[in-house]
């Protein structure tokens, strides 16, 4: 028991120190950094959603190299193919097909503007997103762990874009929202990225700590009431359910499914931890609420027409 709550104690403290790392590059976006490390220690994958020139390939290259795993970026594009994320199996000199690994053989992989390439090449994501493996030829190839899909997404842009698939959607642990800057802080960007400083990024983890924090988040214990409060959150989301409120019946067309409570339970034991407790309580639930769910309800026409957007229909829930 001493050495788990030795293990959460580094956790805390690691995760303080990555964020100070960091923070040296990345100026603001404190709630960003937050759950995408969050993300990362309940092994999860993040959608990363804001405008261009918010930082969000910056931050992922800066999380890994503090992190030291390796890194792959992937960027999108109509023309993409499956074989052009998974690899392929090419004939070598000695007339035997030989598989080249693609880009996503790699610890953390950036889909970038996931968005503006075809459901087909979405899916070769998908499998190695939730199987951490892929299949190429009829051979099951495993992914190196840890194992992270960050995708970032542009919410302007439609034209030219496909929408993410429900099942895909799913499978993101987070949907992170970006916002603009604040003045001050945008004076700092605009003078650090206009000054030629180069910043040292320290490695504050490796692989095998990274998983034995992951270990550790799932074996926090977790009281009855906190479980029942989050399923009962998630089955508020659902229009059909009998604990619908009447707001759900007005303004969603669908509910979260139970991958949802998951995420919620788990997000919720590793919000406690990165606070020093050993235990989550529904505080924990509350605050990881949404982006965990607002990818995962559908808003009817009158809700758009209104102007209700996700969050706003998660905070009556709350």
């Amino acid at each position: 028991m001493n050495n788990e709550i030795e293990i959460a104690d580094a956790l805390y403290e690691s995760f303080h120190r990555l964020k100070k790392e960091v923070h040296k590059v990345i100026i603001g976006q404190d709630e960003v950094v937050n759950l995408v490390l969050m993300s990362i220690f309940c092994k999860g994958h993040s959608l990363l959603v804001g405008v261009p020139g918010l930082a969000k390939t910056l931050l992922i290259n800066t999380i890994s190299q503090a992190l030291h795993l390796d890194f792959k970026r992937i960027q999108f594009t109509p023309d993409l193919m499956p074989s052009d994320i998974t690899g392929s199996e090419t004939l070598n000199a000695n007339r035997e097909f030989k598989f080249i690994h693609g880009p996503v053989f790699a610890n953390i992989v950036l889909a970038d503007e996931i968005n503006r390439t075809p459901p087909k090449t979405q899916s070769a994501l998908l499998e190695a997103m939730q199987e951490y493996a892929v299949t190429v030829g009829g051979q099951l190839y495993a992914l190196p762990q840890p194992f992270f899909v960050l995708a970032t997404q542009n919410p302007i842009e439609q034209e030219g874009t496909y929408p993410l698939p429900e099942a895909q959607l799913d499978r993101f642990m987070f949907n992170i929202k970006l916002d603009y800057p604040s003045f001050s802080e945008e004076v700092d960007i605009v003078k650090n990225t206009t000054a030629g400083i180069k910043v040292d990024i320290e490695h504050i983890l490796n692989a095998g700590q990274i998983k034995q924090f992951q270990d550790i988040v799932r074996r926090v214990p977790v009281a009855d009431n906190v479980v029942e409060y989050a399923v009962k959150l998630v089955h508020k989301t659902r229009p059909n359910s009998g604990l619908a409120p009447q707001q759900s019946k007005d303004f969603l067309e669908w509910g979260a499914g139970p991958r949802a409570a998951q995420y919620l339970i788990l997000g919720a034991k590793c919000h406690a931890l990165l606070h020093h407790k050993y235990s989550p309580d529904i505080e924990d639930v509350q605050a990881i609420a949404k982006p965990i769910l607002r990818h995962r309800i559908v808003r009817n026409f009158r809700a758009e027409a209104d102007g209700i957007s996700e969050d706003i229909i998660i905070q009556g829930l709350l």
